[in-house]
C-alpha cells in the first residue's frame, strides 16, 4: 500500500522530491508536537479537575465547620445563661441560709433567755 502512496511522486524532479521530503518531515514534527501538546492539555485539564474537586471539598468542609462552630457558640451561650441562673439561684439560697441562720441565732438567744428565766 505504501507504494501507492509513493506512486504519485514518480517523475518529479529531485528538487521537488527534496521539498516534499522536507514538508513531510515538518508534518511529522508538527504531528508529534501536536500530540505532546494534546497530552499536556489533557494532563492540565485533569489537574484542573482535581483542583476544582479539592476546592469543592474544602468548601464543603468549611461549611460543615461553620455549622459546627455556630452550634458550639449556641451551646456556649446556653451554658453561660445556665451558669448565670445557677449563680443567681445560689445567691438567693445563700441569702435564705443567712436569714435562717439569723433566725436560728435569735431563737437560740430566746431559748437561753427563757432558760435563764426558768432557772430563776
Amino acid at each position: 500500500m505504501s507504494w501507492a502512496v509513493e506512486e504519485w511522486k514518480e517523475g518529479l524532479s529531485p528538487r521537488v522530491l527534496q521539498k516534499i521530503h522536507e514538508l513531510e518531515s515538518q508534518l511529522d514534527k508538527l504531528k508529534k508536537e501536536r500530540q505532546q501538546r494534546q497530552y499536556q492539555l489533557e494532563t492540565l485539564e485533569a489537574a484542573l479537575q482535581k483542583q476544582k474537586q479539592k476546592v469543592e471539598n474544602e468548601k464543603n468542609e468549611s461549611a460543615i465547620l461553620k455549622r459546627e462552630n455556630q452550634s458550639l457558640m449556641e451551646l456556649c451561650d446556653n451554658l453561660e445563661k445556665a451558669k448565670q441562673k445557677i449563680s443567681h439561684d445560689l445567691q438567693v439560697k445563700e441569702s435564705q441560709v443567712n436569714i435562717q441562720s439569723g433566725q436560728l441565732n435569735s431563737c437560740k438567744k430566746d431559748i437561753e433567755r427563757l432558760e435563764q428565766e426558768l432557772k430563776r
